[in-house]
C-alpha cells in the first residue's frame, strides 16, 4: 500500500466518516499479502501512522463497524462482508492486538453483516445490475490459496472478488466464515458470553437461510462444512463452560430438526450425532447436554402430524448412537411421559415403535434367560396400556404402532413366544385372561372413533399370523360386524383381517364367519370393495376348491390309518384327499344366508369370464371320489350323497363353463338320483316313527332332494351342447316326472326350469318354443286341476260318512286312522298346488280360470261364512284349513302367484289377503302373505299402499322369522321407492331397534345407521319429538286420549313403563337416532325438545299426574343430558378431523374448527334465550306438585351446566338473586345425592363384609376396586369418609358398651331441676322442655334427608 493510500484511509477515519470502497480494497490488499507472506513490514508502517496521528485503534475499529453495519435487507451488502473480511484479518495478522481490536459490538456487527449476505442475494454486485449478476454467475468465483500463517487456509480473491460461486450469494462469505474460524483459535469468548451466543445462533441460522437461496449443492456444502467446524471451535473449554456451549449450540440447532424435506436438518443431525457424539466421548459435560437433547426435542416437538414425525426421526437418530446405558434411560423416560399429558403420550406411543424397530436386541434374546425386566418387554406393557388411553388418537396410533411391531418381531419363534406372553395369550392362541388382548380388541372394534376401529382391524391382521391358530370366537363375530360399517375404509380393513385369518386357516368357525360377511358385500355401493369381495372369492374358495382332486389318478388307492393299519372311515378319508378345507367351505356354501352371495358372485365372475375351467373339472372329480369312497366303504348307493355345496357350485359355474361338464356324468348321477328315492318321499307329516331314524332319514332326505335341485339346474345350463336324441329323452322325462305329482316342492321349480330351457334351446325358433312351453303347461294345469277334483270330492264323501258316527271320531281326520290312499292324494293335492305356482311364473297367459275357482273355494273353506265352505249336496261343509293345513298354506301361496299376473283378479283378493294376515295363528302362512304383499307392492303399488300400516303390524309378530322377513321386505321396498317414510311407518321400524331378536337389532342398526343416514338424512330430525310421544303412548302432542287397549296399534309400537328397563330400550332408540343427525340438527332438536316437552309442561298441556306424560317429561330430561345431544366446543371439530383422516386431508381442518365454534357459539345463544328460563319455570312447576321428576330435572341441568360454569353469569345476568338460587340448588342437590351414593356403597360393603371372612386375599383384592369409580368424585369421596367414620363410631360404642343399650334417663344418676316458679308444676316443666328439645333444628337436617 502506499503513502497515498494510508493518508486516505487515516483522513476518513479522522473525520469519522465511512471508510471507502476504494479504501477498503487497498487494505484488504495489504493483509492478504501479510498474511499471505507473513511479512508484516507495511502493516506495522500502517500502525505507526496512526499512533503518529494520534488516532485510537478503537476508533479504526468503529469506522470498520459502522462500514460493517451499513448493509441491510434492502441495501447493497458487498461492501459490508468488505469491511468484515478486513476486520478478522486485522484480527489474524502477526502481532495484531487482539484485545485492543476485538469488542462485542464490532463482533456484533460482523455477525450482522454475515446474515444480511444471504438475506439479499440479488444484490451481490458492486453495481447492482442483474446483468452482471448473471455475468458472474457463468465466470464462476474466487479461488482459495495455501497460506503458511499459522497453519491455516485463506482465501485470496484478487481481481475476482465478489463474484458469485453459489450463483445466489456473494462468495465472500466463504472468505469471512473461514477467517471467523481462525478468529475463534486467537479470541477466547468465555468473557463475553453474549457475543458466544449471538455467534451459535447466526451460524445455526446460516444453513437454513442458505438454503433457500443457494441452488449449488456444493457451495451449500462447503458452507454447512464451515459452520460445522465454527460450532465445534465453539465447543471448546477455552470458550467456556462446555456444558453451557454445547446446551447452547444443541438449543439453536434443535428448530432445524422439525423442518420438513430441508437439507439444514441432515446438517443438524449430522452435527449432532457425528461431531457432538464423538466430542462427548472425551467430555462429560458435552455428553450430560447431548444425553439431554432428545427430552429437550420431546417438550418442542410440534403438535402438526409432520414436524412431530420428523422430532421423531431426529431423536432416534441421536439415541441410536448412544452407549447401552444411556438408550435404556431414554427408554425408561419414555415409559414416563406415556403416563403423562397427551401430546406426551402420543409422542411416547411413537417412540417406543421406533425404539423397538431401532436398537438392537430389544427383547434380550441374545442375553438368554439371566436378564429380567428388559426394556422391550416395558414398552410393549405400555404401548398395549395406550391402547385404552382415554384420547381416541393415542389409541389408534398405539394400536396401529403395536400391529407393527407384531409384524417386526414375529421374525422367530422365541420373540414371538414372548410377545404372546406379553400380550395375554397362552399356548393355544386364545387370551388367558379375562379382559385381555381379545376383550380390548373387541371394545376398539366397536370404537366410536373411525380411526380407532380401523387400526384395531389392522392389529388383528398381524395377530392372525402371530398366534398360528384361529382367532378367537367372539373377536371373529366382531371383526365379520366391521365390514358392515358405516365407513369404506373400516369395511375394506375388516375384509382384509378376516381374509387374512381366512387365508391361513381353514377352520369351521373362520370360513363360517368369512362367508357370512364377506360375500354379502359385493353388493356394497363402493365399487372397489365389489371388485376386492370377487377377487377374494375368486382366491380363497373358487381357486382352493380348483386345487383338491384336480387329478383323479393319484387318489386310486384307499387311504389307510398308519397308526391302527384299518381303513379310516368315510369322513375321515375325504378330508385328507380334500386338503385345506374344502369340504368345509363347500359345506358352508349351502347355508341358507350365504347362498344368495355365492351365486351372485359366481354369476359377476362368469359374465366378466373369470371362472376357470378348472373349478368345474374339480368339483366332478370330487363328486366321482365321494361316490367311489361309499361305494369302496361296502355302504348302501341309495343313502349317499355328494358333499354339501359340490352340486350348488357346479351348478352356478357350469351356465358359464357347459363343455367342461361331463354329460356321461351328468347322466350316470341323473340315473342314480331318479332311480333311488327316499322311504318317507310320499310319507305324511304325521306318521309317527322313531326318533333317531325320523332325523336321519329327514337329514338324507333333504340333501337327496337339494342334490336334484341343483342336478338339474346343472343338466339346464349344459342343455345347448346335448345331442337331439338325449335332450328330448330327458324332457319326457322330467314332463312324466311332473305329472306324477310326488316330488318336494323344492323340486318341482327345478323341474319345471329344466323342461323350459330344453325347449326353448331345442326349438327351432322363439315360437316353436313357446308354443311347445304352452302345450305342456296347460296339460299339466289340467291333470292339477284333477287331482284337486279328486282329493276334494273324496275328502268331502269321509267327511259326509263320519259325521253320523257315534261317537265323532277327532282323530280321523288325518291321522293313523286315515286311509293310505288318502293320504298319498292329499301330498299329490299340496304338490299339484304348487305346481300350479311355477307353472304360473313361468308362462303368464296360462289359462287358470277353472283353477282359481278351486283355490278360493280352499282358502275360504276356513272362515265363519258358511256359504264359503266347501259343500256336497249329501253332507255338511268341512274345513281344508282344519283338515289339510299344509294344502291351504299353498292354495294361499298358489294364488298369490296367479295375482302376480293378473292385476284385476290382484284387486279382489289384496283384501282377503290382508285379512288373512290379521287373522291366521300360523306363523308359515303369516310369513308367506308377507313375501306376496310385497311382491304385490312392486307389481300393484296402488292396490298396497293403503294396506302398509297394517303390513307394518307384523313388525311386531309373536315369530322372529316373521319379524325379520318383514323388516327385510319392507326396507328393500323403502330403499327401491315403492313405499315411501310416511305415517307411522318410521316410528314402527324403531322397536326394531330393541327387537327381542339379535339378528333383527343388528339389522336395524345397519338400516338407521347406514341407509337412512345416506337416504334420507332428515328423518331422525323431523320425527324425533314425535318418537319420543309415540314410544310412551302418550298422545298430548296429539290431543287425544290415551287408549288403554293392549291390542290396539299404538299398544303394540310402544314402550310404555317407567322401569328401568323400559327407559334402557327408549334410551337407545333416542341415541340411536341421535347418531345420525348432524351438529346443527342436534342444536335444533334440543331446541325442538324444549319447546315442544318442557314448554308444554310448564304450560300445562302435557299432563304430570298422567303416568305417560311423567314417562315423556323424563325421557326429555335424559335426552337433554346425554352425551350424544351435547355439543361441546371440542365434538365438532374432533367428529370432522376423524372423518378427514379417513379422506386424509388436511385443508378441512381449519373448516372443522370455525364450524365447531360457530356451534358452540349457538349453543350458548340458545341456552341464554330458551332453555334455562323453561328450567326454571319448569322447577318452580315440579317444587309445587312435590314432584319426584325434581331429580331429574336437577341432574339434567347439572349436566348442561357443568360444561359452561364460567358462563352462569352471562347465561343468568337479568337475575343475580336467582342465579344464586340456582347455584344453591345444584351444589344442594350434588352434596345430597353423594350422600345417598356413599351411605348405599357404605352399606352394601358391609353386608358383603358380614358374609365374607375379613382373611380372605381375594376379598381383599377385590373390595378397593369396586370402589374405585366413586372415589374418583371428590364430594362423593367426601360422602364416603363421613359414613365411614361414623360406622365406626358407631361400632365403637357398641363394642365400648359390650352390646348394651343405652338406659333410660329415670335410671341414671343426674342433677334433679327445681322450678323457677311456683305455678309451674315439675310435670309442666318437663313437658316444655321436651318440645324445646323437640323445636331444635340442626343445620345440616336438609341435606340430611
Amino acid at each position: 500500500m502506499d503513502e497515498e493510500s494510508i493518508n486516505r484511509i487515516l483522513t476518513e477515519i479522522e473525520t469519522q466518516s465511512p471508510i471507502s470502497s476504494f479504501s477498503l480494497k487497498n487494505l484488504q490488499t495489504l493483509l492478504d499479502f501479510t498474511l499471505r507472506t507473513n511479512d508484516s513490514a507495511n502493516l506495522e508502517s500502517f500502525y505507526t501512522e496512526i499512533s503518529s496521528r494520534n488516532i485510537s485503534l478503537s476508533s479504526f475499529t468503529t469506522s470498520l463497524s459502522s462500514v460493517m453495519d451499513s448493509g441491510g435487507p434492502a441495501r447493497n451488502n458487498h461492501l459490508s462482508l468488505l469491511a468484515s473480511n478486513v476486520y478478522l484479518s486485522l484480527l489474524l495478522s502477526p502481532n495484531s492486538p487482539v484485545f485492543t481490536l476485538f469488542t462485542p459490538m464490532a463482533f456484533l456487527s460482523l455477525l450482522r453483516s454475515i446474515r444480511w449476505a444471504f438475506k439479499n442475494p440479488s444484490l451481490g454486485s458492486s453495481e447492482g445490475s442483474g446483468g452482471e449478476i448473471r455475468g458472474r454467475k457463468k465466470r464462476g468465483g474466487g479461488r482459495i490459496r495455501a497460506g503458511k500463517n499459522r497453519g491455516k487456509q485463506v482465501v485470496d480473491e484478487g481481481e475476482n472478488e465478489g463474484e458469485s460461486e453459489g450463483g445466489d450469494f456473494d462468495v465472500r462469505v466463504f472468505s469471512v466464515l473461514e477467517r471467523l474460524e481462525l478468529v475463534l483459535g486467537l479470541v477466547h469468548l468465555d468473557r463475553f458470553p453474549e457475543s458466544l451466543r449471538s455467534l451459535v445462533q447466526t451460524v445455526a441460522e446460516i444453513p437454513v437461510v442458505a438454503g433457500e437461496v443457494c441452488r449449488n449443492s456444493g457451495s451449500y456444502g462447503k458452507l454447512c462444512e464451515l459452520c460445522s467446524r465454527i460450532l465445534n471451535e465453539v465447543l471448546k473449554v477455552e470458550h467456556g463452560d462446555q456444558a453451557v456451549s454445547a446446551a447452547e449450540v444443541l438449543k439453536c440447532l434443535s428448530p432445524l430438526m422439525f423442518l420438513p424435506k430441508s437439507q439444514s436438518r441432515s446438517f443438524s443431525l449430522e452435527f449432532v450425532v457425528n461431531r457432538l457424539s464423538r466430542l462427548a466421548k472425551h467430555s462429560s459435560a458435552v455428553k450430560k447436554a447431548v444425553v439431554n437433547l432428545p427430552k429437550y426435542l420431546v417438550h418442542k416437538a410440534p403438535e402438526k402430524a409432520e414436524p412431530k414425525a420428523l422430532a421423531v426421526e431426529s431423536i432416534m437418530e441421536i439415541v441410536k448412537v448412544w452407549d447401552f446405558d444411556d438408550q435404556v434411560g431414554f427408554v425408561d423416560y419414555v415409559v414416563k411421559m406415556s403416563q403423562g399429558k397427551g401430546q406426551f403420550r402420543l409422542l411416547a406411543v411413537d417412540l417406543i415403535l421406533v425404539l423397538m424397530t431401532t436398537l438392537r436386541d430389544p427383547l434380550g434374546l441374545d442375553l438368554g434367560d439371566k436378564v429380567e425386566n428388559l426394556w422391550g418387554l416395558t414398552c410393549l406393557e405400555t404401548l398395549i396400556q395406550r391402547c385404552s388411553d382415554v384420547t381416541a388418537g393415542i389409541r389408534a396410533r398405539a394400536l396401529t404402532n403395536l400391529a407393527q411391531l407384531v409384524g417386526f418381531l414375529s421374525g422367530n419363534d422365541r420373540s414371538r413366544t414372548l410377545l404372546k406372553g406379553v400380550m395375554g395369550y397362552g399356548k393355544g392362541g386364545s387370551s388367558r385372561m379375562q379382559g385381555g388382548m381379545n376383550d380390548l380388541l373387541q371394545k376398539r372394534c366397536m370404537d366410536e372413533k373411525a380411526a380407532v376401529r380401523k387400526a384395531a382391524l389392522f392389529l388383528i391382521s398381524k395377530l392372525t399370523a402371530l398366534l398360528g391358530s384361529a382367532l378367537d370366537g367372539h373377536l371373529l363375530k366382531t371383526v365379520g360386524m366391521a365390514c358392515s360399517d358405516p365407513l369404506v375404509s373400516i369395511r375394506k380393513a375388516a375384509i382384509s383381517a378376516l381374509s387374512e385369518a381366512f387365508r391361513l386357516f381353514s377352520d369351521e368357525n373362520v370360513t363360517r364367519e368369512w362367508l357370512h360377511s364377506v360375500p354379502p358385500l359385493i353388493t356394497d355401493n363402493e365399487s372397489s370393495i365389489q371388485e376386492e369381495c370377487e377377487s377374494l372369492f375368486s382366491e380363497l374358495v373358487l381357486d382352493r376348491v380348483s386345487k383338491a382332486l384336480s387329478d383323479t389318478t393319484s387318489h386310486q388307492h384307499s387311504v389307510m390309518d398308519n397308526s391302527s393299519g384299518k381303513t379310516m372311515d368315510f369322513d375321515r378319508e375325504m378330508e385328507l384327499l380334500c386338503p385345506e378345507g374344502v369340504l368345509c367351505v363347500l359345506k358352508a356354501t349351502c347355508d341358507g344366508e350365504v347362498t344368495p352371495w355365492v351365486k351372485k358372485i359366481c354369476t359377476i365372475l362368469g359374465k366378466k369370464k373369470r371362472l376357470k375351467p378348472k373349478i368345474a373339472t374339480s368339483l366332478q372329480n370330487i363328486i366321482r371320489t365321494s361316490e367311489s369312497l361309499w361305494l369302496r366303504h361296502s355302504m348302501p348307493i341309495e343313502k349317499w350323497t355328494a358333499p354339501p355345496g359340490a352340486w350348488l357350485l357346479l351348478s352356478e359355474v357350469s351356465a358359464f363353463l357347459p363343455k367342461e361338464v361331463d354329460w356321461e356324468f351328468l347322466h350316470h348321477h341323473w340315473q342314480l338320483v331318479d332311480n333311488y328315492k327316499p322311504d318317507d318321499e310320499l310319507r305324511s307329516p304325521r306318521d309317527e316313527r322313531d326318533g333317531d331314524e325320523e332325523l336321519d332319514i329327514e337329514s338324507n332326505s333333504v340333501a337327496w332332494a337339494g342334490d336334484r335341485v341343483f342336478l338339474l339346474q346343472t343338466i339346464s345350463n349344459v342343455s345347448v351342447t346335448l345331442p337331439p336324441e338325449p335332450a328330448a329323452d330327458l324332457a319326457h322325462n322330467f314332463l312324466k316326472r311332473l305329472e306324477e305329482f310326488d316330488m318336494h316342492s323344492t323340486e318341482v321349480n327345478a323341474h319345471v326350469k329344466a323342461l323350459r330351457t330344453l325347449c326353448k334351446r331345442k326349438a327351432l325358433n322363439p315360437e316353436e318354443a313357446d308354443s311347445l312351453v304352452i302345450k305342456w303347461v296347460q296339460q299339466l294345469l289340467s291333470q292339477a286341476s284333477h287331482v284337486l277334483d279328486m282329493y276334494i270330492s273324496k275328502d268331502s264323501r269321509e267327511n259326509n260318512e263320519n259325521t253320523f258316527r257315534t261317537p265323532h271320531n277327532s282323530r280321523s281326520r288325518h291321522g293313523k286312522s286315515a286311509t293310505p290312499s288318502m293320504t298319498k292324494l292329499l301330498l299329490q293335492a299340496i304338490t299339484a298346488v304348487y305346481t300350479i305356482g311355477s307353472l304360473v311364473i313361468i308362462c303368464p297367459s296360462a289359462d287358470v280360470k277353472a283353477i282359481v275357482t278351486t283355490l278360493h273355494t280352499i282358502i275360504t273353506s276356513g272362515t265363519s261364512d258358511t256359504k264359503s265352505k266347501i259343500k256336497i249336496s249329501l253332507g255338511p261343509a268341512f274345513s281344508v284349513k282344519e283338515a289339510a293345513p299344509s294344502l291351504y298354506i299353498q292354495a294361499w301361496l298358489t294364488m298369490g302367484k296367479i295375482c302376480l299376473s293378473d292385476g284385476k283378479l290382484a284387486k279382489r283378493y289384496i283384501p282377503l289377503f290382508v285379512q288373512e294376515l290379521e287373522k291366521s295363528d300360523c306363523a308359515a302362512l303369516r310369513n308367506n302373505i308377507v313375501v306376496m304383499m310385497a311382491d304385490f307392492c312392486v307389481r300393484h303399488t296402488a292396490l298396497v299402499d293403503c294396506y302398509m300400516s297394517k303390513l307394518t303390524k307384523c313388525l311386531r309378530d309373536p315369530c322372529e322369522l316373521v319379524r325379520r322377513q318383514t323388516f327385510i321386505l319392507l326396507a328393500r321396498l323403502l330403499q327401491r321407492d315403492y313405499v315411501k317414510w310416511r305415517g307411522v311407518l318410521f316410528l314402527r321400524f324403531l322397536l326394531s331397534l330393541v327387537d327381542e331378536s339379535e339378528k333383527i337389532r343388528q339389522l336395524a342398526d345397519f338400516l338407521f345407521g347406514n341407509i337412512l343416514k345416506v337416504k334420507a338424512p332428515l328423518l331422525a330430525y323431523n320425527s324425533f319429538v314425535e318418537a319420543i310421544f309415540v314410544l310412551n303412548d302418550c298422545n298430548a302432542h296429539t290431543g287425544r286420549s290415551n287408549p288403554q287397549n293392549p291390542k290396539s296399534d299404538n299398544y303394540l309400537f310402544c314402550i310404555r313403563g317407567n322401569d328401568e328397563h323400559s327407559r334402557s330400550r327408549r334410551m337407545h332408540v333416542y341415541i340411536t337416532l341421535l347418531k345420525q343427525m348432524a351438529p346443527e340438527h342436534l342444536l335444533a332438536t334440543f331446541a325442538k325438545v324444549c319447546a315442544e316437552i318442557l314448554a308444554a309442561a310448564s304450560d300445562g298441556m302435557l299432563n304430570l299426574e298422567d303416568a305417560t306424560g311423567q314417562s315423556v317429561l323424563q325421557d326429555a330430561f335424559q335426552i337433554l343430558c346425554s352425551k350424544e345431544i351435547r355439543i361441546p366446543s371440542s365434538r365438532a371439530s374432533s367428529s370432522d378431523s376423524a372423518e378427514m383422516e379417513e379422506d386424509g386431508g388436511e385443508g378441512g381442518g381449519s373448516a372443522a374448527v370455525a364450524k365447531g365454534r360457530a356451534i358452540t357459539q349457538a349453543v350458548k345463544k340458545g341456552l341464554i334465550q330458551n332453555t334455562v328460563p323453561i328450567f326454571i319455570e319448569l322447577k318452580r312447576l315440579l317444587e309445587s306438585k312435590n314432584s319426584p321428576l325434581i331429580g331429574s330435572l336437577m341432574e339434567c341441568l347439572r349436566v348442561l351446566l357443568k360444561d359452561y360454569k364460567n358462563e352462569i353469569d352471562e347465561i343468568l345476568v337479568a337475575d343475580k338473586q336467582l342465579q344464586k338460587e340456582l347455584i344453591y340448588d345444584m351444589q344442594k342437590y350434588e352434596t345430597m345425592k353423594a350422600k345417598s351414593t356413599a351411605a348405599e356403597s357404605v352399606a352394601n360393603r358391609q353386608r358383603s363384609e358380614t358374609y365374607q371372612s375379613p382373611s380372605d386375599p381375594k376379598i381383599a383384592r377385590s373390595g378397593p376396586s369396586k370402589l374405585d369409580h366413586l372415589h374418583s368424585n371428590s364430594k362423593v369421596a367426601s360422602a364416603m369418609a363421613g359414613a365411614v367414620a361414623a360406622s365406626r363410631a358407631r361400632a365403637v360404642l357398641r363394642q365400648v358398651n359390650q352390646g348394651a343399650s343405652t338406659p333410660p334417663l329415670s335410671a341414671m344418676s343426674v342433677p334433679k331441676l327445681k322450678s323457677c316458679t311456683d305455678a309451674v308444676t315439675h310435670g309442666e316443666k318437663s313437658s316444655d322442655l321436651i318440645e324445646s328439645l323437640r323445636r331444635k333444628h340442626s343445620f345440616d337436617s336438609d341435606e340430611e334427608n
